[in-house]
């Protein structure tokens, strides 16, 4: 199985490789610049090539990006969308640079338009990213949403509704499930019963193949709640049979598991790896002699 964490890229893009293998990892997931800041710098050739040895030597695979959080690709402001384009033409380029197999986007809020019309500027905000520009080994992938206001991607049928209506965009486009904002936007997750229902409308919906990210968090947030805050594993809403039963599903072991977990103690990032594989049926918690 590929279990992984964001890991940071301050001092070099190799300390996230070399962190993530540190803390058992065999994925991982970074920032490729400040994730509050509209431009970035392309990454030293230098740093590119340690980063991919690093990952070789230590297989950790796939590596995925996450684009900023100023992104708003669907937005009804024409300004800030074009700055948006821009962004993620930048979060393109450098994942492509270094070798990114995924590139993980929040499609965006639509506040002053109709959901359907949300829908068209992502698509189109796509195409402009990627015009004239060679994608191919990149895979963009929509991010599920807790589904608060005017936010698309709430449901899985909008995620499908923006892939559809952004074929022809140049990029080729799946689809990153992330557990909490499944809780949050009222798919039950954390019961044997509405994790069924909800694999089976990704399967139906989505189609599995397309989902080879699975952003693992609990929730702060309970069924339904709108709320999008990560909770560390087994301390939220979901709980430690949830994620037994989300990291053993026969239809999910493919997949890579990518913590996004909150470190408010030192040593909460290994706690959670090592959370999420006792969950996947690995290795016993540390001093016990059971899970």
């Amino acid at each position: 199985m590929r279990i992984g964490i964001h890991t940071s890229i301050a001092g070099s893009l190799e300390n996230a490789a070399l962190k993530a293998a540190e803390l058992g990892a065999n994925a991982f997931q970074i920032f490729s610049a400040s994730p509050r800041m509209w431009r970035a710098a392309p990454p030293a050739a230098g740093e590119v090539a340690k980063l991919k040895a690093a990952r070789k030597r230590l297989n950790l695979e796939p590596m995925v990006v996450h684009a900023n959080y100023l992104i708003n690709l669907a937005s009804s402001d024409e300004a800030l969308r074009k700055k948006s384009v821009e962004a993620f033409r930048g979060e393109m380029e450098r994942a492509l640079a270094i070798g990114a197999e995924y590139l993980v986007v929040h499609p965006g809020n639509y506040k002053g338009w109709t959901r359907e019309e949300g829908i068209e500027a992502v698509a189109r905000s796509l195409g402009e990213a990627a015009e004239g520009r060679e994608t191919e080994g990149l895979t963009v992938l929509l991010e599920n949403m807790a589904g608060g206001t005017n936010q698309l991607g709430g449901r899985f049928e909008e995620l499908r509704e923006i892939r559809q209506a952004a074929r022809g965009a140049g990029v080729k486009l799946g689809y990153c499930v992330d557990t909490c904002h499944c809780l949050a936007a009222g798919y039950d997750v954390a019961a044997a019963k509405g994790l069924e229902e909800t694999v089976s409308e990704m399967e139906r919906v989505l189609g599995l193949k397309n989902v080879p990210v699975i952003h693992t968090n609990d929730s702060k947030g309970g069924l339904g709640s709108h709320l999008d805050r990560h909770a560390n594993i087994g301390e939220g809403n979901i709980g430690e049979s949830g994620f037994r039963r989300i990291l053993r599903h026969p239809k999910l072991r493919d997949k890579a598991f990518i913590l996004e977990t909150p470190i408010d103690n030192e040593g909460d990032d290994l706690k959670n790896v090592e959370a999420l594989k006792r969950a996947a049926g690995g290795e016993k918690k540390r001093g016990t002699r059971r899970e």
